[in-house]
């Protein structure tokens, strides 16, 4: 059984930064597709990043981004860790969500859809003020 513990949320300012942290234990981290995905209050859970190995070449990653989040998110992986990041730069208001991170287990695949991850973190709360 795949668990996964997410820290790092917390305050911070419009334009600030916070990089979240999900660590997965229970299997091979290699071998699970991680995901971050963010739910406001009264929201859907929505899609934020995702990350796999590429298929062509062991020794590269793929990654996709919700529009929202491009050029100011980056999703990023150490395995010696078992560990997934969020570098969140240039947050803003409507940013603020529970953020879940999530795995599922076709490591060479992206998944953008939240049915397509079978484990779930407890996640961890970003309010970013204006």
């Amino acid at each position: 059984q795949v668990q996964l513990v997410e820290s790092g949320g917390g305050l911070v300012q419009a334009g600030g930064s916070l990089r979240l942290s999900c660590v997965a234990s229970g299997r091979t981290f290699s071998s699970i597709g991680m995901g971050w995905f963010r739910q406001a209050p009264g929201k859907e859970r929505m899609f934020v990043t995702a990350i796999a190995w590429s298929s062509i070449s062991r020794s590269s990653i793929s990654t996709a981004y919700a529009d929202s989040v491009k050029g100011r998110f980056a999703i990023s992986k150490v395995n010696a860790k078992n560990t997934v990041y969020l570098q969140m730069n240039s947050l803003k208001p409507e940013d603020t969500a529970v953020y879940y991170c999530a795995g599922h287990n076709s490591p060479y695949s992206l998944k953008t859809e939240k049915y397509d991850y079978t484990y779930w973190g407890q996640g961890t709360q970003v309010t970013v003020s204006s």
